[in-house]
């Protein structure tokens, strides 16, 4: 697809100011930027697959407005300025807080594919979860994909290609962004935030590079303690008893994250579609209504489950990188540990254990991240993670 683009000459630079926020992914947005500017390179679809904190809503975002850009990526412009905040009358962003996209959401996406843009260059959808979708709602997305109107633009994010359908992802461009080198992000947290250059490189380790965790535990006292207290469980739970306190508090830490991000949000949604309807919380609800008001109370909940496994899954990914670090000194590497900080207790677990123990606990913790993924009971699952963990040490 290429009608409309031929005519607009490439007239940015590879650092042009809308790509900004998009670090350390040179290499990988030069199919984006040369498609902003060459008809040739343009196509109708794109999956924009990294690893978490890569950037990839960050490279939608900026490509849907170097697309809507007179200047191709000026980052200035009201075209700009729009596209990236998803606010512009031709770019759709879908962001999904539940635990999948559903698939009327995914109609509606179709229908407004098929609308002519009204006032930018490009009719742009950014779907930015799409390893969200089910088969079933993939094939929904699948024919507008395949046969897409004239001036109309599909951006997918994904982790990874694999986590897309492979009928979709056959179909779409496909750019691949890296996990950015922890120097790079450190140096975007001194020049945006002024956070001290030792302190931000930590901090980048720390988040495996994740830019938005990054600049979390540089600037979030409350982040910072959160991450080392779950660091200490990998020498304070010594047994199965603490194992299973440990989990405990692990879900009580999570449900309350999830609280307090959604029960202001919940009321007032709750409040609106009320207004909406023209009824009061006062009183018992026609039929007609209780409907609405229970999709709303599901999608809250799909909402708050979200949370809770993003918890759990930031609490795993941290345990992770210790462990990492105990099987680096174990093995006499000399590569730096990404838990300086916490460098004595690496070190104490490393000499009271083998690495075949290391590799154990590793294994438990992956297992722990899919048996929460396939819906397990939190509970029961990180009780056997964190058991893993202990037994190396029972008894030392």
């Amino acid at each position: 697809m290429t009608e409309g683009a031929a005519t607009s000459p490439m007239r940015h630079a590879p650092a042009a100011p809308v790509w900004a926020d998009v670090v350390g992914q040179e290499r990988a947005i030069r199919p984006l930027i040369d498609a902003v500017g060459d008809g040739a390179a343009m196509t109708h679809a794109w999956l924009i697959t990294g690893p978490p904190g890569s950037g990839r809503s960050h490279a939608a975002r900026a490509f849907a407005a170097a697309l809507q850009c007179p200047q191709g990526g000026c980052g200035a412009c009201v075209a700009c300025t729009t596209a990236k905040a998803g606010t512009h009358a031709d770019v759709t962003l879908v962001q999904t807080e539940a635990v999948t996209i559903s698939i009327e959401q995914v109609r509606t996406l179709v229908g407004t594919a098929q609308q002519a843009p009204t006032q930018g260059r490009w009719r742009v959808i950014i779907v930015e979860d799409a390893d969200r979708m089910t088969e079933r709602t993939s094939n929904v997305l699948l024919k507008s994909i395949e046969e897409p109107p004239p001036r109309t633009v599909w951006i997918l994010c994904a982790p990874s290609e694999r986590d897309v359908g492979v009928t979709i992802r056959s179909r779409c461009r496909a750019v691949r962004l890296v996990t950015p080198d922890p120097r790079t992000v450190a140096d975007l947290l001194v020049q945006r935030d002024g956070i001290d250059p030792d302190f931000a490189l930590e901090c980048a380790r720390a988040a495996y590079s994740h830019i938005g965790i990054a600049r979390r535990l540089a600037t979030d006292p409350a982040a910072r303690a959160r991450r080392d207290q779950t660091l200490a469980l990998a020498t304070d739970v010594r047994g199965v008893g603490d194992a299973v306190f440990a989990a405990a508090d692990l879900v009580e830490v999570a449900e309350a994250e999830a609280k307090a991000s959604t029960e202001e949000r919940d009321a007032e949604e709750r409040a609106q579609l009320l207004a909406t309807l023209g009824a009061d919380d006062s009183g018992r609800l026609p039929p007609a209504l209780r409907a609405q008001v229970k999709q709303l109370e599901d999608n809250q909940k799909r909402r708050a489950t979200r949370i809770k496994r993003d918890v759990f899954d930031r609490a795993i990914t941290d345990l992770m990188s210790f462990y990492r670090d105990v099987a680096a000194i174990q093995a006499g590497s000399h590569i730096g540990l990404v838990n300086e900080s916490h460098r004595d207790h690496v070190t104490q677990i490393a000499s009271r254990t083998s690495i075949g123990d290391t590799v154990t606990v590793l294994d438990a913790l992956e297992t722990a991240r899919a048996r929460l993924a396939g819906n397990v009971s939190p509970t029961l699952a990180l009780e056997a993670m964190l058991t893993a963990v202990a037994s190396p040490r029972v008894g030392a």
